[in-house]
């Protein structure tokens, strides 16, 4: 059976190591013109029912530099419209290597890896966005030089994004607080799921984003309204607007600490210009990281990270 990366509970710590490591390798490689051709030959295909910029760009151009090939599959291949999403993946996986998707529901992604006889990626669905996570906390390594002991101050709502970071921060030793409303944190369920898969992680939540942010080594927010939120819009943002990434916010944390934001961001909503666009602001590097880290997870899934240092 393949492996698949539906969420970041689909490695352990070990794992996620080697997979920085082989991110940091490819990334040093490419700097230095070096474009090894590990998956030559191999074909990923994409499926995407939401738009996208930083996922495709990352994947078909770390795919291409891999020296393999991308399919993406538009709505005249008809998923979820033509047939059962069974019968889609057993087909699909009759062409290709690898198939990444970037859907609404986690189900859909669940369904298709169950019945695929290759590997397939989580490009973002509703419950979780591990490829995201892994690049951002691969952007925080390279920052630190290590992970372990280093707090994430999470402000805003506890999404896709913040599932998977809790995750990660359990997998890497860090600590994160999250300055949420009550009615937009983590489901007792979802909590038992994430204590799950990482039981050592630290993870504490407050109402003030000021008491977060005090002893925060990265200070992390995303848009309140997000894909499929639309109807929702005027009630989140008179909830979170207290909840703002400002200068004054970022004042109250260390000096050290970084702003990190997924992107794209709602600028004047969940941050202002003057954070986004300030000194510690890392959000390009993140956005960056997103295709040396898949990459790696490509190389790794498709068995051909073992000639990576």
């Amino acid at each position: 059976m393949p492996r698949h990366l539906l969420s970041l509970a689909d490695v352990n710590a070990d794992e996620v190591n080697r997979l920085f490591d082989i991110a940091a390798d490819l990334k040093s490689k490419l700097a230095e013109g070096v474009r090894r051709p590990l998956l030559a030959g191999r074909v990923m295909a994409m499926i995407f029912e939401k738009p996208s910029l930083r996922t495709r760009v990352s994947f078909e151009a770390g795919m291409g530099q891999l020296g393999g090939s991308t399919l993406f599959l538009g709505p005249d291949a008809g998923f979820r419209k033509r047939e059962s999403i069974e019968d889609f993946g057993r087909v699909l996986s009759e062409y290709v290597d690898a198939i990444v998707v970037r859907c609404y529901a986690h189900d859909t992604l669940a369904t298709l890896a169950r019945c695929a006889s290759c590997p397939v990626i989580n490009g973002l669905s509703d419950f979780s966005h591990p490829c995201q996570a892994m690049a951002d906390l691969f952007t925080l390594r390279e920052l630190r030089g290590k992970l372990a002991g280093s707090t994430l101050a999470w402000i805003g709502d506890c999404n896709n994004v913040a599932r998977s970071l809790a995750l990660g921060c359990g997998r890497t030793g860090m600590k994160m607080l999250v300055a949420c409303p009550t009615q937009y944190r983590f489901s007792d369920d979802e909590l038992v799921w994430i204590r799950r898969h990482a039981d050592t992680l630290d993870i504490a939540f407050v109402d003030d984003p000021f008491e977060a942010v005090a002893q925060a080594d990265a200070v992390y927010t995303d848009v309140w309204v997000s894909m499929g939120q639309e109807k929702e819009r005027d009630e989140r943002i008179a909830i979170f607007s207290p909840y703002q990434v400002n200068g004054r916010l970022m004042a109250a944390a260390p000096r050290h600490a970084v702003f990190m934001h997924c992107l794209p961001a709602h600028r004047g909503e969940e941050v202002t210009d003057e954070v986004i666009d300030g000194p510690n602001s890392v959000v390009v590097r993140q956005a960056g990281n997103r295709m040396h880290v898949q990459k790696a997870i490509l190389a790794w899934l498709l068995g051909a990270a073992d000639v990576v240092r």
